[in-house]
């Protein structure tokens, strides 16, 4: 696939500067990334727990004592599927309304560099997680009673039925994810398709919606397929676009009774799309990704980094990446492809990349020039 990343990489220069219009919602966490503290040798120094099976081990041998364990923060930043998908979104022309739980009535200071590049519209209390970060994955602790208030009342209250019917009316991507962490997500999108939608004038070139359940595996099964089954209904206003990881695509189609975890992930892709009748599924493994658009399947292997130095947000970064080719009319495979060199940067640099930037990765990757 070199000659298709070198091609990319030079399409890039070409695409259509006009900001596209977005609605991302509905979440909002400040992450404190943390590190578990192994040894320490003085005030500064110290040697952290590198991998979750050795974190577990701790624990383990804990059990039926106590134990003290260290947490080190490295750094407080914005978090959140939705949060972090804007910020990754917002590095390339658009012109993006955030609504979401980012502090209230005051927003966040966390959230205040987004402000500069998006619309923000808080209607809760962010979120709190606890990041600790391990070689091999990451323990996401979180405290998020305060999204019982993302409601869609405290949305209408907040910004208008009017002005919401006028927003969705020339949007040209509308993300709705972390589902699973949203109790009334599925509410919200009932009121949407019920109350909303029908005062929406239907497109010739409908805009995308993403989107993301977000780990649903907390959730009862009846209300993972609640909310799948109402997908369909967003098909007449919308190309619907469902992103998974490779756990969480496993898990659905095990829940639906589709496939087990011997099937390839080509069969989970399949079986997935065709249940659901969406515009578009697709699934993001760590290593790989793959996507079907009308009825085509494309997969690809990604540059996978061997020392990472960020890895919470990896997935939201390609969903950015993914949809923002998507909006710029570019293939399946294409999107694909941005999608992981979206994530790829990101976990190296620690930051969401800009067009310029992803050019450069791309024309790197091409001759293998990544570490």
């Amino acid at each position: 696939m070199t000659t298709m990343k070198l091609e990319l990489a030079q399409k890039l220069d070409l695409l259509d500067q006009h900001p596209k219009r977005m609605i991302i919602g509905f979440d909002g966490f400040v992450d404190e990334i943390i590190h578990a503290v192994d040894k320490r040798m003085d005030s500064i120094t110290f040697t952290r727990i590198e991998t979750m099976k050795a974190f577990a081990k701790r624990v383990e041998k804990a059990a039926g004592f106590s134990t003290n364990i260290e947490l080190f923060p490295i750094i407080e930043k914005i978090g959140g599927n939705g949060p972090i998908m804007a910020n990754a979104l917002s590095q390339h022309p658009s012109d993006i309304t955030y609504i979401g739980a980012l502090g209230y009535p005051h927003i966040h200071p966390v959230f205040q560099p987004m402000s500069e590049r998006a619309h923000l519209i808080s209607i809760a209390q962010a979120a709190h997680t606890d990041a600790l970060e391990f070689t091999d994955g990451k323990l996401m602790l979180g405290k998020m009673s305060c999204l019982n208030d993302v409601t869609f009342e405290r949305m209408i209250e907040t910004i208008g039925e009017y002005r919401l019917i006028q927003m969705l009316s020339d949007v040209d991507l509308l993300a709705t994810v972390n589902w699973s962490m949203l109790p009334y997500m599925t509410d919200i999108w009932e009121q949407l398709i019920k109350e909303i939608l029908p005062k929406v004038k239907i497109r010739e070139n409908k805009p995308i919606l993403f989107v993301d359940l977000a780990d649903p595996e907390k959730r009862e099964h009846d209300e993972i397929i609640r909310a799948l089954d109402l997908l369909k209904s967003f098909e007449t206003h919308f190309n619907v676009v469902l992103g998974l990881n490779h756990k969480e695509a496993y898990d659905v189609a095990n829940i639906l009774n589709l496939a087990k975890s011997k099937d390839s992930l080509e069969h989970v892709n399949r079986v997935l799309y065709d249940y659901l009748k969406i515009y578009a599924v697709v699934i993001h493994p760590v290593d790989q990704s793959c996507a079907i658009i009308d009825g085509i399947y494309e997969h690809d292997f990604g540059p996978l980094a061997k020392h990472p130095k960020l890895t919470t947000g990896a997935g939201d970064n390609f969903n950015s990446g993914f949809v923002y080719g998507l909006m710029m009319g570019l293939s399946t495979k294409e999107s694909l492809l941005l999608g992981m060199a979206t994530s790829g940067f990101y976990v190296r640099q620690a930051k969401s990349p800009t067009l310029a930037e992803l050019k450069i990765f791309l024309l790197a990757w091409a001759y293998d020039q990544l570490d």
